[in-house]
């Protein structure tokens, strides 16, 4: 039987942690010129994935 495939742009995506899985903010790659500053500064960093989007992305990612 063939090997289970990752999903490559999840894999890209999401990193484990030690209690979950991290994410990047959204809207925060381009035409950031009409956004304020305290938006943009806002969206820094990452956050933890919700509960209600872990069982997908864990399935992307094939983890048990």
């Amino acid at each position: 039987m063939p090997k289970q495939k990752v999903h490559s742009g999840a894999s890209k995506r999401f990193k484990k942690t030690g209690s979950g899985l991290k994410r990047k903010s959204a809207y925060k790659s381009h035409i950031l010129t009409k956004m304020t500053t305290k938006r943009k500064r806002q969206l820094r960093g990452t956050s933890a994935v919700n509960a209600s989007d872990m069982s997908n992305v864990k399935r992307m990612l094939r983890q048990n």
